[in-house]
């Protein structure tokens, strides 16, 4: 049987589902909640579109302008007669390319959108290509199948292995990190996201005609995919990556002891008091609270030659993680965050909290309070913490108590902790 015949079966079995890979419009709307706020009629790219869902919904519900790629053209054209439907046929351009190729420039999209899609290329490579499309501040939402136990059974494990090589969450987080993002978002997708696949899926195999060409393979490669998924449908699922590109401007970074006396002169010079400088000092000499790789620089970028200002390298802000407990439960406190004046107001102290709350994900922490600005800190993607049934253990103005749950893909991990908050000795509370 020829390869053009197998692969014409496969997308006969394919053509005219509402998916080609587990997901849901539920799911795409709890991703695009993660992304923040966007551009008014954002720029987006939606890779390996398939016949469109996600980019219709994108289109209609974030008011974007979606450039929608794929290299299958029958399934770009059901997406144009579902654009004209629906009168989306000015906001949504179907494009037959590979995303591998992509002809697009540097900073062209505010929002890169990868469904189901990414690993025809592979998850490292799609980091690393699909970042320079992005402008400054863009979002990548990246969907990826991986482990969701630690030791995945062997039947199971071959299976992925002649097809694809899995990872877990944390290894994909870190990866993306590493690319040069800020994981903004890790949503565990639904069994019923999987139904939502394999249900129309399941149907269209046992419709199909096992003598038509190429289809008796095509079959038995579906139903093993099926098969697979009910066997072992706990020990690897999908899982949705909201990041952010990094601000490239500047270099974030554990604190060093070389780093100590400058931290404490941004602090120093960043409050109207000492207090600030000495409760890190405090912290820092506190075995139960300090948290190790969680207190955080941003070094201030390269001055130009004959321009006065800092030289490269210094402290322009800083960003502290320690222990604190939620009603006796592990929690980590985000306290304080400083920037040095001269570099205020240009991105420093963005870039080092971004910068530690992922190294707190890394280090498997789950949930991160702040008490500070309600202006500031929901652009991190802090909320009230009483939405999560959490406490300040002194008078505080509701939506200045936040909390930030880092654990998000929520596997096998319980409920967050509920009750009053207690901070370490040196916070004097």
């Amino acid at each position: 049987m020829s390869d053009n015949a197998s692969v014409h079966a496969f997308f006969t079995l394919h053509h005219g589902l509402p998916r080609q890979g587990p997901g849901s419009d539920d799911t795409t709307r709890r991703l695009l909640s993660l992304a923040g706020p966007l551009p008014q009629r954002p720029r987006v790219l939606d890779l390996g579109c398939g016949p469109g869902r996600s980019a219709l919904l994108l289109a209609e519900e974030a008011g974007a302008r979606v450039t929608a790629v794929d290299l299958h053209e029958p399934f770009l054209d059901e997406l144009r007669r579902a654009a004209a439907d629906r009168g989306l046929g000015d906001a949504v351009t179907a494009v037959n390319a590979d995303m591998g190729e992509l002809p697009y420039e540097d900073g062209s999209f505010d929002l890169v959108w990868a469904e189901s899609s990414a690993y025809s290329i592979g998850f490292d490579t799609a980091l690393r290509s699909w970042r320079r499309l992005l402008a400054p501040g863009g979002i990548l939402v990246v969907t990826e199948c991986e482990w969701t136990v630690p030791d995945p059974g062997p039947e199971v494990r071959a299976f992925w292995d002649a097809h694809y090589s899995l990872r877990t969450t944390a290894e994909n987080t870190a990866a993306a990190v590493a690319a040069g993002y800020h994981v903004l978002g890790v949503v565990g997708q639904p069994e019923s996201d999987w139904e939502e696949y394999y249900g129309p899926l399941g149907a269209r195999a046992d419709a199909a005609d096992p003598a038509a060409p190429g289809m008796a393979e095509a079959l038995a490669a579906t139903r093993a995919e099926i098969a697979v998924r009910r066997d072992h449908g706990t020990e690897y699922g999908y899982t949705g990556y909201v990041l952010r590109r990094a601000d490239e401007r500047w270099r974030t970074r554990p604190e060093t002891v070389a780093d100590i006396g400058a931290v404490r002169l941004v602090n120093a010079a960043a409050f109207p008091t000492p207090e600030e400088a000495a409760l890190v000092d405090a912290l820092r000499a506190d075995e139960s609270a300090w948290l190790p790789g969680l207190s955080y620089v941003a070094e201030a970028p390269p001055t130009p030659c004959g321009v006065g200002g800092p030289p490269d390298g210094t402290v322009a802000a800083y960003a502290l993680i320690t222990r604190c407990w939620v009603d006796g439960a592990p929690a980590a406190a985000l306290a304080p965050v400083s920037v040095a004046p001269a570099h205020q107001r240009t991105g420093a102290g963005q870039a080092v909290v971004r910068a530690v709350l992922d190294a707190a994900r890394l280090a498997g922490e789950r949930l991160v309070l702040v008490l500070g600005h309600p202006d500031y800190y929901p652009r991190f993607g802090f909320t009230p913490a009483s939405r999560f049934g959490i406490l300040a253990p002194f008078e505080v103005p509701d939506e200045a108590m936040m909390a930030l749950p880092l654990d998000v893909a929520g596997r096998g991990s319980g409920p967050l902790p509920t009750g009053t908050i207690t901070y370490p000795a040196a916070f004097g509370v």
